[in-house]
């Protein structure tokens, strides 16, 4: 679901507090290698993580998760099929509707 990692965005946040990715992925508690597939656009960050970025980044949690990529999206080509961007949009709300899933349970499972 990821389409747009801004790395840039995290590294300046990062660099404000003094941090690197290091401590990121420290912090979130998963490996480097992990933290790095977010950030290159290879895997799409859970919602327990995007809540510990934000709470590092001393970042607002709607912020990071737009800058995460999870909301962004491209206009369809000019030529695409009606189905086609459907289907477009189908994937899209299915990705979303599991984020929100993660991201409720992961609320629960924190006050719980």
């Amino acid at each position: 679901m990821s389409l747009f990692f801004d790395a840039d965005w995290f590294d300046a946040k990062l660099a404000e507090r003094g941090l690197d990715r290091a401590a990121l992925a420290i912090a979130a508690g998963i490996e480097r290698a992990d933290l790095h597939g977010v950030f290159t656009n290879e895997r799409v960050a859970s919602a327990a993580e995007l809540e510990t970025f934000a709470r590092v980044l001393h970042a607002d949690l709607l912020e990071v998760t737009l800058k995460s990529g999870v909301t962004v999206r491209e206009p369809p080509p000019a030529d695409a099929e009606p189905s086609d961007r459907i289907e477009s949009i189908e994937a899209r709300l299915d990705a979303i509707d599991s984020w929100l899933a993660e991201f409720e349970a992961q609320k629960k499972k924190a006050a719980g």
